[in-house]
């Protein structure tokens, strides 16, 4: 199914396994009904673990460490049946429900189930997917091969990797299963193929990705991987040239998606206007932000003494200024503390006093994802690890790229800003630390998540945290402004046509002003990584910017906004139009009566 694990930091919710942990918080005083809720959303979490016990190791629960996925149809439709039966448990429940925020809840995991099997059903019926075995068992040993993982629980990732290769007994190999699978599609008449472009791409990468599976099993020193490691290398070797020779060759030329699908992944992720709606709106904003940009460059240009004064050669020059090795963290980590000072002194937001964490991701990790993220901790029984935030410097060339071709995106100075913001502070590791301290349900923590509630306040921390960097900062604050909102445009204009790739290429590196790599990376993403996904950020922040300035416009001189920020966080992760609901019901009126 398609199963959503948030993607930013998280500490323990709540224990309903009975499995041992370290801590707890304790549910705010009139807040009973979280325990409630809790309830029914395990039903939901025990349901998606049983089918997927990698997320249970995620989650930080030992008895899955040794259980793998089997992707098999017959474990798809038996998943997809279960689920049917809880989302109607859900919607009786919700029919004599007396608790409103009981309610909400149930609504938003029944509509979750609901919608994760219409997505299932729509890709069993049109589509052969790309299954990738080579990146599923990355994941599924990554997370179990990691600094924060307890050394005797790392040791779990062999049995692991013995039952991917189908050494084990009563499993067969995973690759072996995922090619019955695609085959199984093939045979249907009138399927949808994978992209030629998102299969090259991959193939690519795979052996860089192979090779970060033995270099985890290294790092740690365990023992008796070899051996199940050199048969499952030769697996996956084995069914990427099956692939080539018979998947490659019936893949699509272009990537766009049937308007149903692409209707359906933007729901997923939280957007419900339509994509031409959309579009519009991101084209006016991309001119408004390209006009912000003008007289910044040319401050900045006139400071340093700069031949051009043009947003476009200022960006170049400073991206000049590369931040490179051991030098890199530091300068994270001495920004991020600016940025804490800033919110402090503007008292834009409550922050925790525990620290955050930044690390530079490996190859492997890079090909996985390729842009600066957040690495979740267990969603639930966390036994003290924490989110971290990653930079992929070094992301490796894409099919018919040049392997020369330099990613310098993240690794100088002015571009810090922004992503200490979105990514840390105040973006995502202080948007989940928050539902962690202020007891919010684990139904608003995990399955009201979409990207569009995630990374719209990602978006909006950019924006408090802009007029108080160095003018540098701002300038490429408004770059990734820019390059949002022409996510939004080009994903849906590549989706219908109206854009080739190499086109919006164009626009990216020109006027956005990425380099090639990361430009490459964002039309995969738009094309066949995430189609969808990229508009969220760009939507979700101007709904978020639009509510504040409707309840400022409301409450006047009565209106704080500390107090409005800390309150959308305690919220957890709501959809945009019931985000705005609680505010008008609940926070309108608090502040209304506030001395």
């Amino acid at each position: 199914m398609n199963r959503r694990i948030a993607v930013a930091t998280l500490f323990l919710l709540s224990d309903l396994c009975n499995a041992q942990v370290v801590t707890a918080p304790t549910v705010p005083g009139g807040q009973s009904w979280i325990q409630r809720s809790n309830a029914f959303t395990q039903e939901v979490l025990d349901l998606e673990m049983k089918y997927a016990p990698e997320e249970g190791t995620r989650n930080g629960l030992a008895q899955y460490d040794t259980d793998v996925s089997v992707p098999t149809l017959a474990n798809l439709l038996a998943e997809d049946k279960e689920a049917a039966l809880l989302a109607d448990q859900f919607e009786a429940q919700l029919k004599k429900e007396k608790d409103a925020n009981v309610a909400e809840d149930l609504q938003i995991l029944a509509h979750n189930e609901r919608l994760s099997i219409q997505i299932d059903n729509y890709s069993q019926n049109h589509r052969v997917e790309y299954r990738n075995p080579t990146s599923w068992t990355f994941s599924g040993l990554r997370a179990l091969l990691d600094a924060q993982m307890p050394a005797e629980r790392r040791q779990s990732a062999v049995i692991r990797l013995q039952k991917y290769a189908g050494l084990a007994s009563g499993y067969r190999p995973l690759a072996t299963v995922m090619r019955e699978r695609t085959e199984a599609q093939m045979a249907k008449p009138g399927m949808a193929y994978p992209s030629r472009r998102e299969l090259e791409t991959q193939l690519a990468r795979n052996a860089t990705i192979i090779k970060g599976i033995a270099d985890l099993f290294r790092k740690y020193d365990l023992t008796a991987w070899e051996e199940p490691f050199e048969t499952l290398k030769k697996q996956l070797v084995d069914y990427d040239a099956w692939q080539r020779a018979i998947l490659l060759p019936k893949a699509a030329a272009g990537a766009g998606l049937q308007p149903e699908e692409y209707a359906l992944r933007l729901e997923d992720d939280g957007v419900d206007i339509p994509p031409d709606q959309l579009a519009t709106m991101a084209h006016k904003a991309f001119a408004q932000i390209q006009s912000e940009m003008v007289p910044l460059a040319a401050k900045i240009a006139k400071t340093h003494d700069w031949p051009s004064a043009d947003y476009r050669d200022v960006i170049a020059q400073l991206k000049k200024n590369q931040i490179a090795g051991a030098a890199i963290l530091p300068l994270y980590t001495d920004h991020l503390h600016a940025i804490e000072g800033i919110i402090r002194d503007h008292n834009l937001v409550t922050l925790p006093d525990r620290p955050a964490i930044i690390e530079i991701a490996t190859a492997a990790e890079s090909v996985q994802q390729p842009a600066p993220h957040m690495r979740q901790p267990p969603l639930v029984h966390n036994s003290g690890q924490r989110g971290v935030f990653v930079l992929p410097l070094n992301i490796p060339a894409g099919a018919g790229q040049a392997a020369s071709t330099k990613l310098d995106d993240f690794s100088y100075e002015a571009a810090s800003w922004a992503l200490i913001a979105h990514e840390a502070r105040p973006g995502h590791e202080l948007q989940f630390d928050s539902m962690v301290e202020r007891g919010v349900s684990l139904a608003r923590a995990i399955y009201a998540e979409n990207a569009t509630n995630v990374e719209g306040w990602g978006l909006y921390s950019e924006y408090l945290v802009q007029p108080y960097v160095p003018i540098e900062g701002q300038l490429i604050t408004l770059q990734g402004r820019l390059a949002r909102a022409a996510r939004a445009f080009l994903d849906p204009e590549l989706q219908s046509g109206k854009i080739q790739p190499d086109q919006a290429m164009a626009i990216l590196t020109h006027e956005v002003c990425l380099s090639a790599p990361l430009a490459n990376e964002e039309v995969e993403r738009f094309t066949f990584r995430n189609p969808g996904q990229a508009t969220s950020y760009f939507y979700g922040y101007t709904r978020l910017l639009d509510l504040r300035r409707k309840t400022e416009g409301t409450l006047g001189s009565k209106f704080n906004l500390m107090r409005f920020h800390d309150f959308i966080l305690a919220q957890g992760l709501l959809p945009p139009s019931v985000m705005e609901k609680a505010v008008i019901e609940e926070f309108v009126p608090q502040e209304e009566s506030h001395p």
